[in-house]
């Protein structure tokens, strides 16, 4: 399981596919614009004429690869997922040997993007509109879930079953819920939530599933 082919199906709904390089960039600039103009103004202030203008596009360009900006939010969440992920298995090749220590990077990876990702605060995966924004059929945290799992799979040669993704997604919802306290009222995080989410996390995860030393 790679953080590409998990999100690869059911991710996004646009009227041309991005095939040329001239394509994909032109997306990722209404992309870009979405996500400031979510720091600007919040995800109400995301119109297909507001995206036109802080692109530099016309609003048929943006009707050319976006039907609605239902789906183009789709996309930029997508995306943030895709990123995020990117970050995360970045870290865990970094990460110590204690069992568990790679979850406390994932932490890391999002209280980061959070900080400084464009959009990411108020969007993030999608899930404060819709909590199966990526993929109709599994909840937001539950891919998540699942690329985790795949990956403690290949970390400690072991194959991933019911228990470890169910476990994993508990720690992820907690994390979640208490994250999102941690920006709700400072950009920055509030210190003793995110400190309380890595506890938390940490001793669920060491108390339900114990993994040996990589």
């Amino acid at each position: 399981m790679t953080a590409h082919t998990a999100l690869a199906t059911d991710r996004v709904v646009m009227r041309t596919e991005p095939v040329q390089q001239r394509s994909s960039e032109r997306i990722t600039l209404l992309l870009d614009a979405a996500a400031t103009l979510i720091d600007d103004a919040g995800i109400d202030g995301v119109t297909t004429s507001a995206v036109a203008l802080r692109s530099h596009s016309s609003v048929g360009v943006v009707y050319r690869y976006f039907p609605n900006i239902q789906s183009l939010l789709r996309a930029l969440a997508a995306r943030n997922m895709e990123r995020y992920l990117e970050r995360v298995w970045q870290g865990i090749e970094n990460s110590p040997a204690e069992p568990w220590s790679s979850f406390d990077g994932t932490l890391g990876a999002f209280i980061d993007m959070t900080r400084s990702e464009p959009g990411f605060r108020a969007l993030r995966f999608g899930d404060v509109i819709d909590q199966r924004f990526i993929n109709p059929e599994l909840s937001n945290n539950a891919i998540l879930a699942r690329e985790f799992a795949g990956q403690v799979g290949r970390t400690y040669d072991l194959t991933p079953d019911a228990d470890l993704i169910f476990h994993l997604e508990v720690a992820i919802e907690i994390a979640s819920g208490l994250l999102t306290r941690a920006f709700q009222l400072d950009k920055n995080g509030d210190a003793r939530f995110i400190e309380a989410t890595r506890d938390l996390c940490g001793t669920y995860l060491r108390t339900h599933i114990p993994l040996p030393r990589t």
